[in-house]
C-alpha cells in the first residue's frame, strides 16, 4: 500500500494566479490530494507536485481564453483544466465533459463545494453528446490522447470559427507536425504552438491551439450534428 504523500502548502504564484479565488483552489487541492486519490482519480506520487504542475499549469490556460465565451472541457478527468479555469475565470460559461460516473460524481462534488455557479458536469463521451450539446467557442483537454484523436472528439463539438486548446508537453510541436493532414480533414484552418504562464509557471505550460472555419469537423460531422438535431419522427400507426 502506497503511503499518503502531504499536500505542500501553496506556492507565492498561486495567489498571483488565483487572486480571491485562492483559498477555493487550497479546497480544490486538499480534495484532489484526499478524495481524488481515494477513488483513484489521481496518483498518490501527483500529490506533492498538484500546485505546480496540476493546478497552476491548467490556470495558465486562461490566458489563451478570451472573455465570456462557452468552453468544453473534454475528457475532465479529475477536472483539470476545467476547474482551475473556472477559478480564475467566472466571465467563461464551461461544461465539464467527462465518460465515468466516478468522475463525474467527484466533479458535481467540487462544483458544489467551491460554489462554482458557471460550470455544468455533463456525464457523456464527445461523440455521443455531438449534436445534443449546444456547440462551444472553445474546446479544452489535458493528458486525454494523441492530438489526432483528440482533435476527433473536440472539435466537431466547436461552433463554426471556434478553436482547440490542447495542454501538451514538449512533444507539442511533433504531434501537431504529424496530425496537420487529420486536423485539415475535421476542418481545421489554423494551427500554432503556443506557451503561457510567463512569471507564473517554469517550465511554461504548452498549449496546441488549432482553429476551425465554417465547418467544425469537416463534412462528415457536419450532416451527423444535422442529423442528431432533427427532430425525430413518431412511428406511423398502421391501420
Amino acid at each position: 500500500m502506497t503511503e499518503a504523500a502531504e499536500l505542500p502548502p501553496a506556492p507565492h504564484a498561486a495567489e498571483a494566479v488565483f487572486g480571491e479565488r485562492l483559498p477555493d483552489a487550497v479546497r480544490y487541492a486538499e480534495q484532489l490530494a484526499d478524495v481524488g486519490v481515494k477513488r483513484g482519480l489521481i496518483g498518490p506520487r501527483e500529490v506533492p507536485r498538484l500546485w505546480e504542475r496540476h493546478l497552476l499549469n491548467c490556470a495558465v490556460l486562461s490566458e489563451a481564453v478570451p472573455e465570456g465565451l462557452t468552453v468544453c472541457d473534454v475528457g475532465s478527468g479529475a477536472g483539470l483544466p476545467g476547474i482551475p479555469l473556472a477559478l480564475v475565470r467566472p466571465d467563461l460559461r464551461i461544461t465539464l465533459l467527462e465518460p465515468l460516473l466516478r468522475r463525474t460524481t467527484f466533479l458535481q462534488e467540487v462544483v458544489e463545494l467551491l460554489g462554482l455557479e458557471h460550470v455544468t458536469v455533463v456525464r457523456g463521451r464527445a461523440e455521443e453528446v455531438l449534436g445534443t450539446l449546444s456547440p462551444v467557442h472553445v474546446v479544452t483537454a489535458r493528458a486525454v490522447a494523441p492530438l489526432d484523436r483528440l482533435a476527433g472528439w473536440g472539435v466537431p463539438l466547436l461552433r463554426p470559427y471556434g478553436e482547440m486548446l490542447a495542454l501538451k508537453g514538449d512533444t507539442a510541436e511533433e504531434e501537431l507536425k504529424g496530425a496537420r493532414a487529420a486536423l485539415s480533414k475535421l476542418g481545421v484552418v489554423e494551427s500554432s504552438v503556443l506557451h503561457v504562464g510567463e512569471g507564473l509557471v517554469d517550465p511554461l505550460a504548452t498549449v496546441v491551439r488549432v482553429e476551425v472555419g465554417e465547418s467544425p469537423g469537416g463534412v462528415r460531422f457536419a450532416a451527423k450534428r444535422a442529423k442528431a438535431a432533427r427532430p425525430s419522427r413518431a412511428p406511423r400507426r398502421r391501420r
